[in-house]
């Protein structure tokens, strides 16, 4: 049992564990995504203010070699011209990928050496006569800059020292020099170094939280099936001791482990009172069925010694008292063991005329008012509810006994009255259980062996019906019997 209490445990943390982990993983790999697009675009608005500042000047007619690059390791430039050929660049930059070429020094007469473009005496381009020097304010007006940049990935070796970049083209228009593009890198050293501290930290953190959820889950596991151990393990000792009276422990919660050791100790509580109303029940019948044997054995011997002295009277009563007690107990075994009513219909008007025709030794008259009605069930059982109320009236009766029968709205309802001394309040409910008998001054053949009213509510609770006692008009007792019509359910 211990193993398998550790086996919930066990599924319970490891649940915990893998659905954290994969909580952690997700929000893990949206926080590494969204920090790398954040530092990337920063990267990239770094990249394209570093290409539009180097785009002005080339706007305001400035020459490459005076143009005011940013800094080589952070913003690493490249002019070129709608051929790819390189016209300027950052001044140490040693090597580059991603950007419009791959070559890092400038063409021959572009104006690295200090002349622009074209120029190979320092006049300006398309002078027929060859004078006045150019510069800045000698120009051509300036033209446009392209709104749109597009943007690249590669890397850039500035002074031995590589790093990656994230590249901004931007277009400018040129009178002069016609159309150019500047490539200017950001530098994207801060978002690897934020990315890769970030992911370290995940690497770290991740493994320590998911080893505190599994401890606390494993350590709330187990106290939260505490109490079931506790159970069970009571639970086994009742079952080898077999001592019922025995309870499990209920813990002081509300919880459902609450609830399941109300509810074995509640079952518990039935299982007990069964077993032990089944032990008086045996040992009740055995006394019961021992006093007519007894009797029946004693005549028969007697009429075996002394064929005269044979009462034989005496023995088919004798008889007739343990067959019917037989019988009794049968049926309440059957009663017991949860055999159903039937669905038959049964009037029960015809079914009293049926069973007084069939009385021959009552002692008092018995008067009847019957009124038709149908009640669904097993006839045989209902009559033996007849049977014994009668023979419980006729033992107390003075003079009279009363059986009517009439609807009640949805039920229908079966009245056996005398006029006898009637059953005091506080004994109404004793009278129903097995074996009793009030009178106990009175001779077990004369009473009865204290089953039929027993058996007459067990019959009438299988039918979903009821049978109460209380005073009748004459002053005697009165049965009542209360059975749903065939439109109603039974429950």
């Amino acid at each position: 049992m211990r193993r398998a209490f550790a086996s919930v445990r066990a599924r319970a943390t490891l649940g915990a564990s893998l659905v954290v982990a994969l909580a952690l993983v997700a929000a893990g790999a949206a926080v590494l995504l969204a920090l790398r697009a954040n530092l990337t675009a920063q990267a990239e608005g770094r990249a394209d203010s570093a290409a539009r500042e180097v785009a002005t000047q080339l706007l305001a007619g400035r020459p490459y070699a005076e143009l005011d690059l940013p800094e080589e390791d952070e913003n690493p430039v490249q002019v070129v011209d709608d051929r790819r050929r390189l016209l300027a660049a950052s001044e140490d930059l040693e090597r580059i990928s991603g950007a419009g070429t791959a070559a890092v020094k400038p063409v021959a007469g572009s104006g690295g050496d200090g002349t622009r473009d074209g120029q190979a005496d320092g006049t300006r381009d398309g002078q027929a006569d060859g004078t006045g020097h150019g510069d800045a304010d000698e120009a051509s007006e300036p033209g446009e800059i392209d709104d749109d940049v597009e943007y690249s990935s590669g890397s850039a070796t500035v002074d031995g020292d590589r790093a990656d970049y994230r590249f901004a083209a931007v277009e400018v228009s040129t009178e002069d020099r016609g159309d150019l593009t500047v490539y200017a890198g950001g530098s994207l050293a801060d978002e690897q170094s934020a990315v890769s501290t970030a992911l370290t930290s995940m690497l770290i953190g991740f493994p320590l939280l998911l080893a505190v959820v599994a401890g606390v889950t494993w350590l709330v596991t187990r106290r939260a099936l505490r109490p079931v151990a506790a159970i069970t393990a009571e639970m086994s000792a009742i079952t080898a001791s077999e001592d019922l009276a025995r309870r499990v422990p209920e813990p002081d919660t509300h919880d459902e482990i609450a609830r399941l050791a109300r509810t074995t100790n509640e079952t518990l509580t039935a299982l007990q009172t069964s077993v032990e109303r089944q032990r008086r029940f045996v040992a009740d019948a055995s006394h019961e069925l021992r006093s007519p044997i007894a009797s029946l054995r004693t005549q028969l011997e007697v009429g075996a010694a002394h064929p005269a002295l044979l009462d034989v009277e005496g023995a088919v009563e004798d008889t007739v008292r343990l067959q019917e007690l037989a019988a009794d107990l049968l049926l309440l075994a059957r009663l017991d063991a949860g055999e159903k009513p039937g669905e038959a219909r049964v009037d029960l008007a015809a079914l009293v005329g049926e069973e007084l025709s069939q009385r021959t030794r009552d002692r008092v008259e018995v008067r009847t008012e019957l009124r038709s009605v149908e009640v669904s069930g097993s006839r045989s059982q209902l009559a033996r509810v007849l049977g014994n109320l009668l023979n419980n009236a006729q033992r107390h009766a003075r003079s009279q006994v009363t059986v009517a029968t009439r609807a009640d709205g949805a039920w229908a309802v079966l009245a056996v009255s005398d006029d006898g001394e009637g059953v005091p309040p506080d004994e109404r409910e004793r009278i129903f259980e097995r074996f009793v008998r009030l009178d106990d001054a009175r001779t077990r053949d004369e009473g009865g062996a204290g089953l039929g009213l027993a058996i007459a509510r067990d019959v009438a609770a299988r039918h979903g019906g009821t049978l109460m006692v209380r005073e009748a008009p004459s002053g005697g007792a009165l049965f009542e019997l209360r059975l749903p019509g065939p439109a109603v359910t039974r429950r």
